[in-house]
């Protein structure tokens, strides 16, 4: 008997992981991708002997990528390895305090004490009310549908929904942390963290004071030769496993006949399949591929998520006084917010990401020298002027660096590349070049997703990190087994 045929529209993260979990399960599997190589949002920038992870830079919950190869009966050891870290990131704050947040809570919580006089015992309990948060309430909302029955219907709903506080869901992220510190430093690091699904601490949920678990509790990974090695690894397993990559394969449509998904076609003509999952963005899947103006009306009633402005600099110095992970904080945080949320501006004073991998292996910059991923948070595409605003937003950076790293950055800036919001958008399709899809800032975000398949077009499924249930690297692997899991 002839397979199943499943194609899969975009070759992100999701998309290569649903792919996986479908072979196994007997589907012929093609996945279709515009772009020259697979990955989405995760590609790598070469230039003048300098290598930048172009997308995401952050790497927790290896498990997610261990199961696929589990799954498959293979030896991850053989496509893919990474090491654990004891330092999570390095906080540099503009009245001269720096905190170190390691991964053992521990010396975390004494960091935190000795540094900003924050009590140790406020450190420990967060962490431990987060891991209790994560485990009853996250591992459902993460891990299953939101818009099955069946999800609800389960013994541990009622039993986690008890674990949730008021203070979870109706005070924001910003009132919960400083309900829970005494220092501002301690309340910014912990805000922070709604940056992870491109979201306000002003204005989401008190609920997302469960992300931290992710990198302080579980732990900070590197994975060896960079975060390219994910999707290479993935791609590596998934052709092992039968699937066919179909790349500079632009899809222009998804067919629907009697409200049933029967293929798509693409500048070759009518390809035919069981079924189709989609791993582009969900607005771009219902108003281009699916020409549904009406429902992709609908996702824009929820707030997008930010974006981000990447200067890849090749610094030919070292800095031994910074890590993999850096973040240099703004002295005005909510200012900041309120400018990316509310005006759609970029802040004079950017809080400022650096990931510098050579840090952890030779090969990635020359010998003596640094490859700096500079990322500042950036509004949504709103048809701003990007290459006007590139010198200012430059200008903002080096006088903050400067200043903060006693230095004057510009004269060791060798190598240069940018990515702006207008970038991603045009890159990865994702709307307005939102990295997350939609922010979460408010309590019924995560509800507001689009679900993991369609209840009008039977065959269709959506992966990836603009549906449920949210973006980053965990969450669209999450996604894919969510959406394989669905499909039996």
């Amino acid at each position: 008997m002839k397979p199943k045929k499943a194609i899969v529209v975009g070759a992100g993260i999701a998309g290569i992981a649903t792919a996986i979990r479908l072979s196994l399960k007997g589907f012929e599997v093609e996945v279709h991708e515009k772009n020259t190589v697979a990955g989405g949002k995760m590609y790598l920038i070469e230039k003048g002997g300098y290598k930048f992870d172009a997308g995401p830079s952050l790497f927790t919950q290896p498990a997610n990528i261990e199961e696929l190869f589990t799954l498959a009966g293979e030896d991850i050891k053989n496509y893919f390895q990474y090491d654990s870290l004891s330092l999570a990131c390095r906080y540099f704050f503009e009245n001269g305090k720096q905190v170190n947040a390691y991964t053992s809570a521990e010396a975390f919580a004494n960091e935190m004490e000795e540094k900003l006089g924050e009590p140790k015992a406020h450190v420990l309990r967060y962490l431990r009310n987060a891991e209790k948060v994560y485990e009853a309430v996250g591992q459902i909302f993460l891990n299953f549908s939101l818009h099955k029955a069946a999800t609800w219907l389960h013994p541990r709903v009622l039993k986690a929904l008890s674990t949730v506080k008021f203070s979870y869901l109706f005070n924001t992220l910003n009132e919960f942390n400083h309900h829970n510190f005494s220092t501002p430093e301690a309340v910014q690091i912990f805000n922070r963290f709604a940056t992870y699904n491109g979201s306000n601490p002003y204005s989401a949920p008190g609920m997302l004071s469960l992300i931290p678990h992710l990198e302080q509790n579980q732990g900070t990974f590197y994975p060896t030769g960079g975060m390219i090695s994910i999707p290479n690894a993935l791609v590596a397993l998934a052709e092992k496993k039968g699937v066919k990559f179909v790349l500079n394969s632009t899809v222009k449509e998804i067919v629907v006949k009697d409200k049933k998904i029967c293929g798509i076609t693409n500048e070759n003509g009518f390809v035919s399949a069981d079924l189709v999952v989609s791993n582009v963005d969900s607005y771009f899947t219902y108003k281009q591929l699916l020409g549904d103006a009406a429902s992709a009306k609908k996702i824009l009633k929820n707030e997008r998520s930010s974006s981000a402005y990447i200067f890849y600099w090749g610094v030919k110095k070292s800095f031994p006084e910074l890590h993999l992970h850096n973040i240099f904080f703004s002295a005005s945080y909510q200012e900041e917010f309120q400018h990316l949320f509310v005006k759609k501006q970029f802040f004079h004073d950017p809080t400022i990401y650096i990931n510098v991998t050579s840090k952890m292996e030779s090969g990635q910059a020359p010998e003596g020298c640094e490859n700096w991923f500079v990322m500042v948070n950036a509004p949504a595409n709103t048809e701003m002027d990007w290459k006007a605003q590139r010198e200012e937003l430059r200008r903002n950076v080096i006088t903050k660096l400067n200043r903060m790293l006693s230095t004057n950055i510009e004269e060791h800036i060798e190598v240069e590349e940018v990515l702006t919001p207008l970038d991603i958008e045009q890159k990865t399709d994702s709307y307005k070049g939102s990295l997350y899809g939609t922010s979460s800032n408010s309590k019924w975000a995560a509800f507001l997703r689009q679900a993991n398949f369609s209840s009008q077009l039977e065959g269709l499924y959506f992966t990836g990190g603009s549906v449920h249930p949210g973006g980053g690297i965990p969450l669209c692997l999450k996604s894919a087994k969510i959406v394989s899991e669905m499909i039996g």
